[in-house]
């Protein structure tokens, strides 16, 4: 796979982009080093894009790799990026490196997702935060937000789930802002639907004070609530649409008592 095409005009695509940006055309043109009659021009399809030109924009606007290859097919040239599967060969070393990144993070739980928020790979302390869960949910492929704020997933076990849930549904909307992802809409709406249990376990994260920088997942177990921070790690210069989608989840202790409790879990595991 090359990326995803359309059969919208090259213009009409760029425009979108300029205006997801929140630019106007003076501000892409002074950034991209063009007029801004000439930008007009594109937009409207009055005059066509070279090559360079795409990328240049496209550079300029943020447009992820699978979206840069759209606009290079929509104005008539081949795409520059390869979607290579995380399998093949090709990607052995960028393959290592997740499973080191995932084995070295133990005994706290990390895994890795797809630009769907599909379960790619995890590490051996994940499974064992997943006691109780529905089958269905856990039916591959695993989509972790689902998994997450599911009735019948984590959302039951989760103390502060309204505040868990907020946090999630505003990054995942910044995520479509950001994309243009019709799936990932598709799954806002989803999730959107999803139950908020209206039983005052979310008043529980009031007792701790993160400073407003961050939202702790505090997970309930038969050991106690387990609460942790997280932390997502991208491969810095992708060139490959594979690698420029995959991020890693790392969750970190927000307390003494969750990493005593992980290490005790991991070592009798």
């Amino acid at each position: 796979m090359m990326g995803e095409v359309s059969t919208r005009p090259v213009g009409i695509l760029l425009r979108d982009w300029r205006r997801r940006r929140r630019l106007s055309q003076l501000d892409l043109a002074l950034e991209a080093d063009i007029s801004s009659r000439h930008l007009s021009f594109l937009e409207t399809g009055r005059s066509q894009p070279s090559r360079e030109m795409v990328l240049r924009l496209a550079e300029r606007l943020e447009v992820p790799l699978r979206g840069r290859n759209a606009l290079l097919v929509a104005a008539g040239y081949a795409p520059v990026f390869r979607e290579t599967p995380l399998a093949v060969p090709a990607l052995g070393a960028a393959r290592r490196a997740v499973e080191l990144v995932l084995a070295g993070h133990e005994p706290f739980p990390a895994l890795a997702i797809d630009r769907h928020w599909t379960l790619v790979a995890a590490n051996r302390a994940v499974p064992l935060m997943l006691a109780g869960i529905d089958p269905s949910v856990l039916a591959p492929p695993v989509n972790v937000l689902r998994l997450s704020m599911h009735p019948r997933g984590l959302a039951p076990r989760i103390v502060n789930l309204a505040e868990w849930r907020t946090h999630l549904l505003a990054r995942l909307r910044r995520q479509i802002d950001a994309t243009a992802d019709a799936v990932l809409g598709e799954l806002f709406e989803e999730l959107s639907r999803y139950p908020v249990p209206d039983d005052g376990r979310q008043d529980a994260s009031a007792a701790t004070d993160y400073a407003g920088v961050a939202i702790p997942l505090q997970l309930a177990t038969e050991g106690g609530v387990l609460s942790f921070l997280s932390i997502t790690t991208v491969f810095g210069t992708p060139v490959d649409i594979t690698l420029s989608e995959l991020a890693l989840e790392s969750f970190f202790p927000a307390d003494a008592a969750t990493s005593g409790a992980l290490n005790r879990i991991m070592k009798r595991d």
